[in-house]
Protein backbone atom coordinates (compact mmCIF):
# COMPACT_ATOMS: atom_id res chain seq x y z
CA UNK A 1 0.00 0.00 0.00
CA UNK A 2 2.77 2.11 1.01
CA UNK A 3 4.65 1.63 -1.85
CA UNK A 4 1.56 2.58 -4.26
CA UNK A 5 0.78 5.56 -2.62
CA UNK A 6 4.22 6.71 -2.82
CA UNK A 7 3.78 6.52 -6.63
CA UNK A 8 0.71 8.05 -6.77
CA UNK A 9 2.49 11.26 -4.89
CA UNK A 10 5.20 11.07 -7.44
CA UNK A 11 2.47 11.00 -10.39
CA UNK A 12 0.67 13.67 -8.86
CA UNK A 13 3.65 15.81 -8.51
CA UNK A 14 5.14 15.56 -11.73
CA UNK A 15 1.69 17.29 -13.02
CA UNK A 16 1.16 19.94 -10.63
CA UNK A 17 3.56 21.78 -11.83
CA UNK A 18 7.42 22.73 -11.55
CA UNK A 19 8.47 24.03 -7.95
CA UNK A 20 12.12 24.31 -7.77
CA UNK A 21 11.63 24.97 -3.67
CA UNK A 22 13.02 22.59 -1.51
CA UNK A 23 11.51 20.40 0.92
CA UNK A 24 11.90 23.11 3.80
CA UNK A 25 10.49 25.83 1.61
CA UNK A 26 7.66 23.61 0.92
CA UNK A 27 6.79 22.74 4.50
CA UNK A 28 7.75 26.20 4.98
CA UNK A 29 4.68 27.38 2.74
CA UNK A 30 1.83 24.87 3.90
CA UNK A 31 2.28 25.85 6.97
CA UNK A 32 1.71 29.56 6.62
CA UNK A 33 -1.35 28.34 4.22
CA UNK A 34 -2.75 26.05 7.11
CA UNK A 35 -1.82 28.18 9.92
CA UNK A 36 -1.24 32.16 8.52
CA UNK A 37 1.56 34.59 9.38
CA UNK A 38 4.84 33.42 11.77
CA UNK A 39 7.60 34.72 12.99
CA UNK A 40 10.64 33.27 11.58
CA UNK A 41 11.58 32.21 15.35
CA UNK A 42 8.14 30.31 15.34
CA UNK A 43 8.35 28.82 11.76
CA UNK A 44 11.93 27.46 13.36
CA UNK A 45 10.11 26.07 16.73
CA UNK A 46 7.55 24.06 14.57
CA UNK A 47 9.81 22.34 12.14
CA UNK A 48 12.51 21.59 14.83
CA UNK A 49 15.06 24.34 13.75
CA UNK A 50 17.18 27.19 14.93
CA UNK A 51 15.85 30.23 13.55
CA UNK A 52 18.89 31.13 11.56
CA UNK A 53 18.60 27.84 9.82
CA UNK A 54 15.09 28.89 8.96
CA UNK A 55 15.97 32.01 7.91
CA UNK A 56 17.74 30.34 5.12
CA UNK A 57 14.97 28.65 4.23
CA UNK A 58 12.53 31.99 4.56
CA UNK A 59 15.05 34.44 2.47
CA UNK A 60 14.65 32.80 -0.90
CA UNK A 61 11.16 32.55 -0.57
CA UNK A 62 11.26 36.05 0.20
CA UNK A 63 13.31 36.60 -2.69
CA UNK A 64 11.67 34.79 -5.47
CA UNK A 65 8.08 36.94 -4.33
CA UNK A 66 6.61 33.69 -2.48
CA UNK A 67 6.41 34.95 1.02
CA UNK A 68 6.65 38.58 2.33
CA UNK A 69 7.28 40.15 5.84
CA UNK A 70 5.61 42.81 7.35
CA UNK A 71 6.07 44.46 11.24
CA UNK A 72 4.10 42.55 13.84
CA UNK A 73 1.61 44.58 14.89
CA UNK A 74 1.63 43.37 18.63
CA UNK A 75 5.89 43.99 18.65
CA UNK A 76 7.47 45.72 16.45
CA UNK A 77 11.11 43.92 16.80
CA UNK A 78 9.38 41.20 14.89
CA UNK A 79 8.33 39.77 11.37
CA UNK A 80 5.09 38.27 10.77
CA UNK A 81 5.93 36.08 7.56
CA UNK A 82 3.05 35.65 4.89
CA UNK A 83 2.35 33.90 1.68
CA UNK A 84 2.15 36.52 -1.05
CA UNK A 85 -0.95 36.38 -3.88
CA UNK A 86 1.81 35.43 -6.41
CA UNK A 87 2.48 32.31 -4.08
CA UNK A 88 -1.40 31.76 -3.06
CA UNK A 89 -2.30 31.45 -6.70
CA UNK A 90 0.82 28.89 -7.28
CA UNK A 91 -0.59 26.78 -5.01
CA UNK A 92 -4.00 27.17 -6.56
CA UNK A 93 -2.81 26.08 -10.05
CA UNK A 94 -0.75 23.00 -8.95
CA UNK A 95 -3.76 21.83 -7.00
CA UNK A 96 -6.22 22.30 -9.75
CA UNK A 97 -3.55 20.35 -12.25
CA UNK A 98 -3.32 17.71 -10.45
CA UNK A 99 -6.93 17.46 -9.96
CA UNK A 100 -7.03 17.47 -13.60
CA UNK A 101 -4.44 14.87 -14.18
CA UNK A 102 -6.09 12.70 -11.42
CA UNK A 103 -9.95 13.19 -12.62
CA UNK A 104 -9.11 12.59 -16.11
CA UNK A 105 -7.02 9.37 -15.51
CA UNK A 106 -9.55 7.64 -13.55
CA UNK A 107 -12.22 8.10 -15.79
CA UNK A 108 -9.66 7.15 -18.58
CA UNK A 109 -8.00 4.18 -17.24
CA UNK A 110 -10.99 2.89 -15.17
CA UNK A 111 -14.12 1.38 -15.89
CA UNK A 112 -17.28 2.57 -14.55
CA UNK A 113 -17.08 -0.71 -12.07
CA UNK A 114 -13.75 0.04 -10.85
CA UNK A 115 -14.36 3.49 -9.80
CA UNK A 116 -17.28 2.38 -7.96
CA UNK A 117 -14.59 0.06 -6.06
CA UNK A 118 -11.96 2.81 -5.85
CA UNK A 119 -14.78 4.90 -3.99
CA UNK A 120 -15.42 1.69 -1.74
CA UNK A 121 -11.82 1.59 -1.18
CA UNK A 122 -11.54 5.12 -0.61
CA UNK A 123 -14.28 5.00 1.83
CA UNK A 124 -12.35 1.94 3.92
CA UNK A 125 -9.08 4.00 4.23
CA UNK A 126 -11.29 7.24 5.47
CA UNK A 127 -12.38 5.29 8.29
CA UNK A 128 -8.78 3.38 9.18
CA UNK A 129 -7.31 7.05 9.07
CA UNK A 130 -10.58 8.71 10.87
CA UNK A 131 -10.24 9.10 14.81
Amino acid sequence: MRTVFRKLKLRLREHGGRSDLTPSQISVVLRLEKDGSATVSSLARTEGMRPQSMSAVVIPLQESGLVRGVPDPSDGRQTLMSLTPKCLKLLQDGRAARQDWLTTTISRKLSAREQEKLQAALELLTRLVDD
